[in-house]
C-alpha cells in the first residue's frame, strides 16, 4: 500500500502561510478573505434548538430522526421544486466535505474507474478519486470533453466553487440525458443554491431538468453557508433512492451519525426561511461593496453571479495578486488552488464581518 502523502496533493492553504503573516502585520489587523467560513451568529432558533435536544445520550441513527427526514424532504420539495421525495430519497451525512473524499471509496470505485470533475473546482473532488485510487479527469463541457468509458462518477458544481458560475436549466438537462445515456452517476453540488445574486441556480432535482425522475442524480446540500452551521457539520444528499439504500448501509457499518443536537437543529433551520433571507442581505450588501472596490482598484471580475466569492484578476500571475492584496492586508485565495485554469485569477470571499469589508473596502481605495 502506497504512502497517504503518495495518493494526495500538497495541501494548498499551507502555501498562504506567508502572505497571511504580511497581511497580519497590517497597523490595521488582517482581513481575511481567502476562506469562505461563517462569521455571522448561529441563528437564535437554531441554538435554541440544539440546546434543547442536548441531553441525547444514545447514539443517534446514520439515517436520522424522522422529523430530520420529514424536515429535509419538506425543504427539498419547497426550496428545490422536486417532487415525490420520500424518506428513501434523502439522507444526512457528516457535513459535504467528508461526502465528497469519501464518496468515491464508498461507492466501491477504484483503478480503472473515472472520477471527473470541472476544470476550475473545490480540491476535495480530486482528494476523493486519489482516496479511491481512482483516476480523475477535468471538464469544460462533460458531454464533449470526456470518454465516457470507464466514467463512473460525474461531479457538477452549480453554483461553482470558486467561479460563481450558474449551470442554466437548459445545461443541466443537457448534461443530466448524456449522463444517463452513458449510465453514469451524476452527483451535483449545489452548497451555494440559495445564494444567487445575478442568476438563479436551478437544482438537478428539479423535474425540468431531470423529466421528473432521480435515477442515476444525486444533490448535495449543506446548511453552512445558508444557515451558519459550518461548525455544526450539517448537510445532506438527496435523489436516487439506489444509490441512497446502499450508501445508507455503508455508513451504518462506519458510524457515520449526524449528533442527535446537530439533527435537531437541521430541523429548525430547514423549517425557517426568516433567516436565510437575514443572512443573504448581508451578504448582498458585502458583496456589492467588495466587487465595487475591486473594480475601481483595476481588477475584472469574471462570472460570480452566485454563491460566496468574486472570481478575480488583474491580469497577472494569482501569486503577485495574492502578494500585492497582502501588501494592504488583505488576504484571498489564489486560483491556482483550484486547478491550473485560475493561475490568473483570485477567489476572494465574502465571510468576513461588515467592519472588516468596510475595511478591505478603504485599503483598496488608497
Amino acid at each position: 500500500m502506497s504512502a497517504v502523502s503518495d495518493r494526495l496533493p500538497t495541501f494548498p492553504w499551507d502555501k498562504l502561510e506567508p502572505y497571511k503573516k504580511t497581511a497580519a502585520a497590517h497597523p490595521d489587523g488582517i482581513v481575511d478573505l481567502s476562506v469562505g467560513t461563517p462569521v455571522d451568529p448561529v441563528p437564535e432558533l437554531i441554538q435554541k434548538a440544539l440546546v434543547a435536544a442536548a441531553d441525547s445520550p444514545g447514539y443517534p441513527t446514520v439515517w436520522g430522526t424522522p422529523e430530520l427526514r420529514d424536515a429535509i424532504t419538506g425543504w427539498v420539495e419547497r426550496r428545490l421544486g422536486a417532487r415525490g421525495v420520500t424518506h428513501r430519497h434523502v439522507l444526512p451525512i457528516v457535513g459535504s466535505k467528508e461526502l465528497v473524499a469519501w464518496l468515491p471509496t464508498q461507492l466501491g470505485l477504484g483503478p480503472g474507474d473515472t472520477v471527473a470533475y470541472p476544470r476550475l473546482a473545490y480540491p476535495t473532488y480530486e482528494v476523493g478519486a486519489r482516496l479511491a485510487r481512482a483516476d480523475h479527469e477535468v471538464y469544460d463541457d462533460p458531454t464533449t470533453d470526456l470518454d465516457p468509458a470507464g466514467l463512473k462518477l460525474l461531479w457538477l458544481n452549480s453554483p461553482s466553487n470558486p467561479t460563481g458560475k450558474v449551470l442554466g436549466k437548459e445545461e443541466l438537462t443537457r448534461i443530466v440525458a448524456w449522463a444517463r445515456e452513458h449510465g453514469v452517476l451524476v452527483l451535483s453540488d449545489e452548497c451555494y443554491l440559495e445564494l444567487g445574486w445575478e442568476a438563479e441556480p436551478v437544482s438537478v432535482l428539479h423535474p425540468d431538468v431531470n423529466g421528473g425522475s432521480f435515477d442515476g442524480i444525486v444533490a448535495v446540500h449543506s446548511l453552512s453557508k445558508r444557515s451558519n452551521l459550518a461548525g455544526y457539520r450539517a448537510a445532506f444528499l438527496a435523489g436516487d433512492p439506489a444509490v441512497l439504500g446502499p450508501l445508507l448501509e455503508i455508513r451504518k457499518h462506519g458510524g457515520m451519525m449526524t449528533s442527535a443536537p446537530t439533527q435537531a437543529a437541521v430541523v429548525a433551520a430547514l423549517g425557517d426561511d426568516t433567516h436565510v433571507r437575514e443572512q443573504r442581505g448581508r451578504y448582498a450588501a458585502r458583496r456589492t461593496a467588495l466587487r465595487r472596490a475591486l473594480l475601481d482598484h483595476g481588477f475584472r471580475i469574471e462570472h460570480s453571479e452566485a454563491s460566496l466569492y468574486l472570481w478575480a484578476t488583474r491580469e497577472e500571475s494569482c501569486w503577485d495578486t495574492v502578494a500585492h492584496l497582502a501588501e494592504r492586508g488583505i488576504l484571498v485565495a489564489p486560483g491556482d488552488f483550484y486547478g491550473r485554469a485560475g493561475d490568473r485569477f483570485v477567489r476572494v470571499a465574502l465571510t468576513a464581518t461588515d467592519e472588516r469589508i468596510e475595511a478591505a473596502v478603504r485599503r483598496l481605495a488608497g
